[in-house]
């Protein structure tokens, strides 16, 4: 039942899985029948994390690949279910296929200091295309990524998700304060990177 599950979801677009969502319950409920086979179910769990697996591979590789992978993490995440030990853990289990994408990316892409340098040419190349706020997005988003990695997740998720800290702390498993502290130290660091690059 599960295997049938697996190869369906795999041939339908994400975002067709979210129009059939269940009404809600627990993680460890949703994963439990998404183990089942019911593709509402875990059509809610990616309704639910979307925004934090698309967050933390945004502060990872380029832009232009984010959205395959964010589909591939998921997929990852739905043959993988049977080796989820703890399925009120589901949040920071994710979390680690994400980053373990991102990784993989990397043994075929470039650096992350190429990857900074290549969304801070895309948002200069071409200015008709682009007004200044999305410019100036992609500048903020450069410098971001170059910060330690516990900031640059944070802070994707806030500044661009728009996910408040208690979500992100639900659904990363951070704790509240551990969210707080690299909200407040990640807000720091960034303002300086920019005030230097603004400085003549």
């Amino acid at each position: 039942m599960a295997e049938q599950s697996n190869s369906a979801a795999a041939s339908v677009p994400w975002s067709s899985l979210t129009h059939e969502t269940s009404s809600g319950g627990s993680d460890d409920v949703l994963v439990s029948a998404a183990r089942a086979g019911d593709r509402a179910a875990f059509g809610e769990l990616y309704t639910r994390y979307c925004r934090m697996v698309h967050g933390i591979l945004l502060c990872r590789v380029p832009r232009h690949a984010v959205d395959d992978l964010v589909h591939d993490v998921f997929l990852r995440a739905l043959r993988r279910l049977e080796t989820l030990r703890d399925t009120s853990r589901f949040g920071s289990w994710l979390t680690s296929i994400a980053r373990n994408c991102a990784t993989d990316y990397y043994r075929r892409a470039p650096s992350v200091d190429e990857v900074c340098e290549e969304q801070l040419e895309e948002s200069a190349a071409d200015p008709v295309k682009q007004d200044s706020s999305e410019v100036e997005a992609a500048v903020v988003l450069a410098h971001i990524q170059s910060l330690p990695e516990a900031y640059r997740e944070t802070l994707v998720l806030r500044l661009v998700e728009g996910m408040t800290g208690p979500e992100i702390a639900a659904r990363t498993g951070l704790t509240p304060a551990s969210v707080r502290v690299n909200l407040h130290r990640g807000m720091k660091m960034l303002r300086e990177k920019i005030g230097a690059v603004a400085r003549p």
